[in-house]
């Protein structure tokens, strides 16, 4: 004998009284009840891995706490105590240099390399396929090949420059300040520019190619094409990208970390890299997450961005 989902729901709400019965029935039969009910587990799954966390790090934040110490309520010290403190100053502005470099090269490469992708060539589904290859291999191993690539004495990129003709003598990628912010913003955008690529290339298959005739008959070139018809119709997936792409570049740790660990002399010290020093490394766990909490401001408006683009390109 088999038991429907109506019996095993007869069998749940048999010990309640009849009117409550009644009541549970119709509202589980509603529409709307079976879709929360459907998302409830992905809502609490999030609740466990994200909200709790999240809010355990602000609750932190206005502590003392450190490393097998339960801290106590210090309000904002923490928060004033950093900008004293000259390595935080210049890790923040660091973060902030590193992102918009970052984010600037990987839209421009990204949007020429998805115009390129979208034309016509042999093998052009294979390149479509090996172009995901730096976003998909692991960060950190990638990030290893990158260093001994950058490497003052083995650099297979010193040797490349020298040959051509380009430079007389090694160029210290990762011992120079300057050139250990150049290098840390390289292997990002490297690691970046696929997933520019592919979205922005997923956008311009959408644009009717009906368009381009019209615009062809009217006497525009491949330059007015791209500003008059290219560039605003891909524009609001452009927005969704590049902000999606600072978000993550923010809290970006583990190209910088696995490269330079926020040196030399921290010059390449970013807001994530100084968080994880000074709270895990160090032990003061009030201070790394009061570290990391001063780009929350920032991610908040990058999100609200985000979603009024895409309600304004619903309307």
């Amino acid at each position: 004998m088999t038991t429907t989902a109506g019996d095993s729901g007869n069998i749940l709400t048999s010990f309640l009284p009849r009117p409550v019965q009644i009541a549970l029935r119709t509202w589980l039969s509603k529409r709307s009840t079976q879709g929360y009910l459907m998302v409830a587990p992905a809502v609490l799954w999030l609740l466990i891995l994200l909200a709790y966390p999240f809010i355990l790090a602000i609750w932190i934040a206005f502590t003392n706490k450190t490393v097998g110490q339960p801290g106590e309520f210090i309000g904002l010290a923490n928060f004033t105590r950093q900008w004293d403190s000259m390595i935080f100053r210049r890790a923040f502005l660091n973060t902030f240099v590193y992102t918009a470099a970052a984010t600037i090269v990987k839209l421009g490469l990204g949007f020429g390399l998805a115009l390129l992708l979208n034309q016509a060539f042999i093998g052009r589904r294979f390149v479509r396929a090996t172009i995901l290859l730096p976003w998909i291999v692991p960060t950190v191993l990638s990030a290893m090949v990158w260093k001994w690539m950058f490497d003052p004495n083995l650099s297979s990129i010193n040797w490349v420059l020298r040959n051509m003709g380009l430079i007389t003598k090694n160029i210290p990628w990762l011992t120079d300040p300057t050139m250990a912010m150049v290098s840390i913003i390289i292997v990002n955008v490297w690691r970046g520019i696929p997933f520019f690529a592919i979205t922005l290339l997923a956008a311009l298959q959408t644009v009717p190619q009906e368009l381009y005739d019209a615009a062809s008959i009217d006497g525009a070139g491949p330059l007015q094409r791209l500003r008059k018809v290219t560039v605003p119709l891909t524009m609001p997936v452009m927005v969704i990208v590049t902000i999606v792409s600072i978000i993550g570049t923010l809290g970006d740790i583990q190209v910088v970390y696995s490269l330079t660990r926020g040196g030399p002399n921290n010059s390449t010290q970013v807001l994530a890299t100084l968080s994880q020093t000074v709270g895990l490394s160090n032990g003061q766990l009030g201070q790394g997450a009061a570290i990391a909490l001063h780009m929350l401001p920032f991610l908040i408006v990058l999100v609200f961005l985000e979603v009024w683009n895409m309600r304004r390109s619903e309307h």
